[in-house]
C-alpha cells in the first residue's frame, strides 16, 4: 500500500474497524506493538494519517494511580486526536509553578516562579490521571475507522527485507511494512531491530502517591529541591494533589512503607504545610530510577517510541510528553511516505523519523540529566553555578519566559514531512 495508499485504505475502513484479529492475508502498513499511552497515540495518529495500522496489546485495565502532567503540545495533539474532549474533565490546569530550593545548603537559589499567563497561556498543560487518560484513549482508539486491534502480546518479532512479520503469544500472525515499537523498557521490537541501548542507573528512587488537602492548590505545582532530588506536589482536580518524591532508594523504601497518617505528616513537613492538613490516598507506587538512551532510534523497519525510546527521571514532566512527540512524528513521517507512494518502511523514511527525533531526545537527556547532577551536587562550585542560573532566570523577564517555552516543547521543532517536501522543492 504506497501509491494509491490513502485511497486504499478509507476503502478498507469499515473492515479495519478495531477487528480482534488479523484479516488473513493482509499486510499492514504499519504495526504499533504496545498499548501504553505512546503506543495507543501513535496507532490513533497513524490510522488518522491513512495507514492501515494493527495494534498488538492486551485489553488491560490501567491498575494504579500515577499521574501525567501533560504539557503544551501534548494536548494539541490530544485534542486533534479527539481524545482529550473524552478526559477533560478529569484533569487539573497548571498555571503556575514554583521552584524551592529546600537543601538547606549554605548556597542556595532563589524561589523561581513561572506564570502561563506570562507567555500568553491560560496553562502550561493540565495534570491528570493515567487512567482516566488511558479509558479515553482506549475508547477512542475502539471508534478508529482504520484500525484493528489483536488482543495479545508480541513473542517474536522478525524484520525482512520487504515486512516485518509478529508472532503473538496466542498463536496470531501478522506482517506490516514498519513495526513502532512501544513495548516499553524491555523492548522486544528494540532488540529485534538490533538496536543497543545504553543504561545508566541513577541512586535515587522516586515514590509516587496522591493526597488530598485542606486549603486550595490554586493551580499551582510546587516542586521542592532536596539534597537527594525533587519533590513535586501537582494539582489534581478539586483539592487533591499528586506526588512524586525523589529520594536515596533507602528513603524512598522508608516513606513508601510509614503507615497513611505518618505520611501525611511527613508530606506536610515537607510541603511546609503551605497545602494545610494532608490525607494520603489509596496507591503507593516506587521504582528506581535510570536513564536509557538507543544508539538509533529506527533501524531495520523498525522504529521506537515512548519509553522503548528514552527513560528519564521525572524531572521536568518530559517523558510521556517526548512520548506523544514520538507518537505524532511517526504519524507525520508515514503519512509523508504514503502520500508519496513510498514504502513507509523504508530506510528513507526510517531516515526522517531519525532526524525528526534525535534532537528533541538527546536536548531533553542531557537537560534533565544536568539539573538532576547539580542538584545532587556536593561541589560548591557546581552549587553556586545552579544558584547563579536560577537567579537569573528568576530575575530577567526575556529568559525566564524562553525557558518556559522551551520547556513546553523545542521551539525549533518541525513536522518531518514538512521539511521532506521542501527539501525536495
Amino acid at each position: 500500500m504506497f501509491a494509491g495508499g490513502l485511497e486504499n485504505a478509507a476503502a478498507n475502513v469499515d473492515c479495519l474497524h478495531m477487528n480482534e484479529s488479523a484479516k488473513p492475508g493482509t499486510i499492514y502498513d504499519v504495526a504499533v506493538v504496545g498499548g501504553g499511552p505512546a503506543g495507543l497515540a501513535a496507532a490513533i495518529a497513524l490510522s488518522d494519517a491513512g495507514a492501515r495500522t494493527v495494534l498488538v496489546a492486551r485489553h488491560i485495565a490501567y491498575g494504579d494511580n500515577r499521574t501525567t502532567a501533560l504539557l503544551g503540545g501534548s494536548v494539541d495533539l490530544l485534542r486533534q486526536l479527539d481524545v482529550w474532549p473524552r478526559c477533560e474533565a478529569d484533569a487539573a490546569a497548571l498555571r503556575v509553578m514554583r521552584l524551592v530550593d529546600d537543601t538547606g545548603r549554605l548556597i542556595r537559589a532563589p524561589e523561581v516562579r513561572f506564570s502561563s499567563d506570562e507567555i500568553g497561556l491560560d496553562a502550561f498543560g493540565y495534570n491528570i490521571e493515567n487512567r482516566a487518560l488511558m479509558a479515553a484513549m482506549e475508547a477512542r482508539a475502539a471508534e478508529a475507522g482504520n484500525l484493528t486491534r489483536i488482543d495479545g502480546e508480541a513473542e517474536h518479532v522478525a524484520p525482512g527485507d520487504a515486512a516485518v512479520t509478529i508472532t503473538t503469544r496466542q498463536g496470531e500472525t501478522l506482517t506490516a511494512h514498519l513495526v513502532v515499537g512501544a513495548d516499553g523498557r524491555q523492548s522486544l521490537c528494540r532488540e529485534a531491530a538490533g538496536i543497543n541501548v545504553t543504561r545508566r542507573a541513577l541512586d535515587q528512587a522516586a515514590l509516587t502517591f496522591n493526597v488530598a488537602h485542606a486549603r486550595p492548590h490554586k493551580n499551582t505545582s510546587t516542586e521542592f529541591h532536596t539534597p537527594h532530588g525533587p519533590c513535586v506536589f501537582v494539582p489534581l482536580p478539586g483539592d487533591r494533589s499528586s506526588v512524586v518524591w525523589v529520594a536515596s532508594p533507602q528513603e524512598a523504601a522508608r516513606l513508601k512503607g510509614l503507615s497513611d497518617d505518618d505520611l501525611a505528616e511527613t508530606a506536610e513537613r515537607q510541603l511546609h504545610s503551605i497545602l494545610g492538613r494532608l490525607r494520603v490516598e489509596p496507591g503507593r507506587n516506587l521504582f528506581p530510577l535510570a536513564i536509557e538512551r538507543p544508539a538509533r532510534f529506527a533501524s531495520n523497519r523498525v522504529v521506537l517510541v515512548g519509553e522503548a525510546a528514552h527513560v528519564l527521571p521525572p524531572i521536568g514532566a518530559q517523558g510521556l510528553n517526548m512520548g506523544l512527540r514520538d507518537a505524532a512524528d511517526i504519524a507525520d513521517v508515514v503519512r509523508g511516505a504514503l502520500a508519496s507512494g513510498e514504502d513507509p518502511g523504508s530506510p528513507r523514511t526510517l531516515a526522517r523519523f531519525e532526524t525528526a527525533r534525535r534532537s528533541d531526545v538527546l536536548s531533553r537527556t542531557w537537560a534533565i540529566d544536568f539539573a538532576n547532577r547539580s542538584l545532587l551536587s556536593e561541589f560548591l562550585p557546581i552549587q553556586t553555578a545552579r544558584a547563579l542560573g536560577l537567579h537569573l532566570i528568576s530575575g530577567i523577564g526575556p529568559l525566564r519566559r524562553l525557558a518556559m517555552r522551551e520547556g513546553l516543547a523545542p521551539s525549533w521543532r518541525k513536522p518531518p514531512h514538512t521539511e521532506t517536501r521542501s527539501s525536495r522543492s
